[in-house]
């Protein structure tokens, strides 16, 4: 996997992190990057943050509500 490929893998999950299915999207990053659960975790976030900026109108959750029960 070269450098640019991160921001591409990434967004095999990009459904799943817009429904807040954060768990299922942790996974499905993990297993598509072959990767351990805190560089999955690291991938989702900075996921997370791009859609927030490109898809903002997708998520039907604040910043805060989307992520106030879970805790890693």
């Amino acid at each position: 996997m070269g450098p640019d490929d991160s921001e591409t893998d990434a967004g095999v999950a990009d459904d799943t992190i817009v429904a807040g299915r954060i768990v299922l999207g942790i996974k499905t990053l993990r297993d598509h990057l072959g990767c351990s659960l805190h560089e999955a975790l690291d991938a989702y976030v900075a996921r997370y943050e791009v859609l927030r900026r490109e898809r903002p109108a997708d998520f039907t959750k604040s910043h805060d509500e989307y992520w106030a029960n879970f805790y890693s």
